[in-house]
């Protein structure tokens, strides 16, 4: 059940399932993927974005849940985005546009997954002197 999926270039990434799917737990499960991406694509907005605002960010994370339906094929219906953002004088309105932004124009998994699921998104903003 493994497999490494690769784009053409030097990276691969592995993916497996549980061992009560036949796997053995070696990678990713498919749809953590597509959270991964989900969360690669938002915070890479999120961030260039934050510093063409000269927010001093110097810190950043997104941390991403979600819950799946019940039945095949089993897409995701909720999706919670939190960002953490670090730095000095970091003001809320320019990480809540940055986000809106990333929501609604730039970021093309999120428009995707918006098919299937209501996406959240929170923000927390932790000052650093």
């Amino acid at each position: 059940m493994a497999f490494t999926g690769n784009v053409g270039n030097e990276f691969s990434v592995r993916m497996d399932s549980s061992p009560a799917a036949g796997g053995d737990d070696s990678g990713f499960r498919p749809m953590q993927l597509v959270l991964v991406g989900l969360g690669g694509c938002t915070g890479m907005d999120v961030l260039s974005i934050l510093r063409k605002k000269r927010q001093d960010v110097t810190g950043f994370e997104v941390h991403l849940d979600a819950k799946q339906a019940d039945e095949h094929p089993r897409v995701f219906t909720q999706i919670n985005i939190k960002y953490i953002v670090r730095g000095r004088g970091i003001r809320a309105a320019a990480v809540e546009r940055a986000i809106e932004l990333s929501d609604t124009k730039y970021c093309p998994v999120q428009a995707m997954l918006a098919k299937s699921a209501t996406i959240d998104h929170i923000c927390e903003i932790v000052g650093e002197e």
